[in-house]
């Protein structure tokens, strides 16, 4: 079985005022379900109070992600499940729990890492 991510960047959650709490209830009941169905791995968000920092291979840490790259932000899921179809369908069900679209790609999980 693949293990796939389900993703989305904070700027995609765009909740009208007052549903917030509805939000939060049926996102998790989706991966109440996921547990419940054992195809739940983990999920959870960045924090993004939290400035990340860029630690360089000769020890050194500077304040701040690559200067290049886009921030990266948002909630994730990973679920293992033996087919993409599979991984499509929960990825519709944590879109609508979650009112926004969201990102599927097969996470190339390393066993001996």
């Amino acid at each position: 079985m693949a293990k796939y991510l389900i993703s989305f960047p904070s700027a995609a959650m765009v909740v009208p005022e007052g549903e917030w709490e509805a939000v939060d209830r049926d996102a998790h009941a989706v991966i109440e379900e996921a547990k419940a169905a054992g195809v739940y791995v983990f999920g959870g968000g960045i924090d993004e109070d939290v400035p990340p920092v860029l630690v360089s291979a000769d020890g050194s840490v500077a304040e701040g992600g690559y200067p290049w790259a886009p921030p990266l932000n948002g909630g994730f899921t990973v679920l293992e499940i033996p087919s993409r179809e599979e991984a499509v369908a929960w990825a519709v069900r944590i879109a609508k729990a979650c009112r926004c679209h969201q990102e599927l790609r097969v996470f190339g999980f390393d066993p001996q890492s």
